[in-house]
């Protein structure tokens, strides 16, 4: 590490390592026991024994805590060159000043630059990097940071996040109040061999409403890259919360993200998820309904290319009566790209009138790759109506023959019907960043060949 201590130099975790973080960051004492205890549970926990390999995961020299030594910011024309290039590039400031409530930015382990609109600060709203919120707010963040929702024990990479989380987003949005323009925050993960480990918590009050939407990139090394981050979600009774999360990494990005949300009586969570890029993905967003009444939805879209295993799904238990979820998941694959489908619906004896579907499409556009589903359902009641559907199919070729008699090349034509097949999910999202995720897709269906 420098003589400042800020950033890790040499890679590998350790129990000084650990410290070192809590300690730059002026951390509270719990918070320090907290990630001592999760550091000592991750090295005694396996690797997981699902999915796919994590062979090429280099853990032993990867770089756990990489700060970009610039303090966090709420002038964007404050920070370095280097930085605002990099932002500027996604759409950042434009973002920002046209259709969103509040932004925050973080580049490698820490935070940057946050800011909220004055509008939303005066209704009580709270939008901080999570780092700012364990200063301002001790008692509300120990109250809900990895209890409940994600605990420490869950997993080895929960545990090892856990012990090196850095950055993040908090959120809070009181009683009663609805913010009606998303908020923003984008991470960048720009050092080679490096981990990425930022933690969001979102506390949706009674009756609230809160929309919150969430980026992700990386360049493209040789060396291993890890992005391990956890999200957390509390939408309280009768409160409405939906995460968008658009997940562009890069070949050498191992993306072991943990992301569960706590529904309680009569409230709703969405998820909408886009995931590309990555070497390996695993994430399965988690709705847990605790309350009469609650609801989850989940639209996924994955894209597996060249070199890449997209496994991904969702995770919905239902604990209380008359509740609902739907998961409504679509895959890509091309050259030789392999797309999972991995997902539960789970029922208690208490789930009386639950209902709950689930819609699994696959989409092969050449004969190398693949698509598999690993569907599992884990029912205690006969009071229940649950429903499983799963399509694999390919472009036909009569569709692109149609449209090649329109005036379509044959490469534009799969585009064009890929992103007819996508359209279900990217009609979710927010105009700017439905118009986003289609130059992506437009990106990534230009690579390779069909």
């Amino acid at each position: 590490m420098d003589q400042e201590g800020k950033s890790q130099e040499k890679g590998g975790i350790s129990e000084a390592l650990v410290r070192h973080i809590s300690l730059v960051k002026n951390e509270p004492a719990w918070m320090l026991e907290k990630r001592l205890a999760a550091f000592a549970l991750y090295e005694e926990a396996p690797m997981p024994k699902y999915g796919p390999s994590l062979a090429g995961l280099d853990l032993e020299n990867m770089v756990y805590y990489v700060d970009p030594s610039v303090s966090e910011k709420d002038n964007w024309n404050e920070l370095p060159q280097e930085i605002t290039d990099t932002f500027e590039k996604l759409g950042i400031p434009k973002a920002e000043h046209e259709y969103l409530g509040g932004v925050g930015a973080q580049y490698d382990s820490g935070m940057v630059y946050h800011r909220l609109k004055e509008s939303l600060t005066a209704k009580g709203v709270i939008f901080e990097n999570m780092d700012v919120a364990l200063q301002k707010y001790p008692d509300l963040v120990k109250k809900y940071f990895m209890t409940d929702c994600v605990p420490i024990t869950d997993h080895k990479f929960v545990m090892l996040h856990a012990a090196v989380w850095s950055g993040g987003t908090f959120i809070y949005v009181p009683k009663g109040v609805k913010v009606d323009q998303p908020l923003q925050a984008y991470f960048r993960m720009n050092r080679e061999r490096s981990g990425q480990f930022e933690h969001t918590l979102i506390i949706a009050d009674e009756g609230s409403e809160i929309t919150y939407i969430e980026g992700c990139s990386a360049p493209r090394y040789q060396a291993s890259s890890l992005h391990a981050g956890c999200v957390e979600i509390f939408v309280h009774n009768e409160a409405k919360a939906k995460y968008v999360s658009i997940e562009n990494w890069s070949l050498n990005t191992y993306n072991l993200n943990t992301k569960r949300a706590l529904v309680y009586r009569d409230a709703e969570i969405k998820w909408v998820n886009g995931n590309m890029g990555s070497g390996v993905t695993m994430l399965y967003p988690s709705s847990v309904l605790l309350g009469e009444g609650a609801r989850a939805d989940n639209l996924g879209l994955v894209i597996a290319g060249k070199g890449q295993i997209q496994d991904t799904g969702a995770k919905v238990i239902h604990l209380a009566p008359h509740t609902t979820s739907t998961i409504f998941s679509k895959s890509i694959s091309k050259d030789g790209g392999t797309a999972n489908y991995r997902g539960l619906i789970k029922t208690s004896k208490r789930a009386h009138g639950t209902t709950s579907s689930l819609v699994c499409d696959a989409l092969l556009l050449d004969d190398e790759s693949h698509a598999n589903a690993f569907p599992a359902v884990e029912n205690a009641n006969n009071d229940v109506e649950i429903s499983h559907e799963a399509r694999i199919g390919r472009v036909g070729d009569d569709e692109i023959f149609y449209l090649k008699t329109r005036g379509f090349s044959e490469t534009a034509a799969v585009r064009l019907a890929v992103n007819g097949f996508a359209n279900p999910i990217i009609k979710e999202l927010p105009l700017e960043y439905a118009v986003e995720l289609n130059k992506l897709i437009t990106l990534e269906m230009g690579k390779g060949s069909y």
